[in-house]
């Protein structure tokens, strides 16, 4: 199994990427999309629409890219030898994407907060949070890159 995995590393590697960038992209989307609906809850102006697409986004994009790379990073970890030469670094990424799967957490349980149609936390709020993903990824691609440790 594992040098069928070293066989086929860079489609893994390719396909891993790739669903890292949707989950990242919806990652760094969806609080948005909660900033404008908390906006227009505030307003008092329609958000309905903010459900629909806060929903889409989680069901359609994030959750199965999130998923995706799980698998495929998994399969990137199990190859033949490489458990073997990873470093500190790999350990501290996996802590940083346990994060991040928690941050995905969280923001699906808004979106239901949402739902209720009480507003569950201010616009100004949803800003903040919104830096998370990114700051976390730059330090992802750091380690995975540099490897410093």
């Amino acid at each position: 199994m594992r040098d069928f995995l070293a066989d086929i590393y860079p489609w893994i590697l390719a396909f891993h990427i790739i669903a890292v960038m949707f989950w990242m992209a919806g990652m760094y989307y969806l609080p948005r999309l909660f900033v404008y609906h908390a906006e227009a809850m505030e307003a008092g102006e329609p958000f309905a629409i903010f459900e629909t697409m806060e929903e889409n986004l989680l069901r359609i994009i994030m959750t199965p890219a999130m998923l995706v790379a799980w698998v495929l990073g998994l399969s990137l970890i199990l190859r033949s030898g490489f458990l073997d030469s990873a470093g500190i670094w790999l350990h501290v990424k996996i802590t940083l994407v346990l994060i991040l799967t928690g941050y995905h957490g969280f923001l699906a349980s808004t979106r239901k907060k949402f739902l209720t149609h009480s507003l569950p936390r201010s616009p100004r709020f949803y800003r903040m949070i919104n830096e998370i993903p990114p700051v976390l990824t730059v330090f992802i691609v750091i380690l995975v890159v540099v490897q410093p440790f």
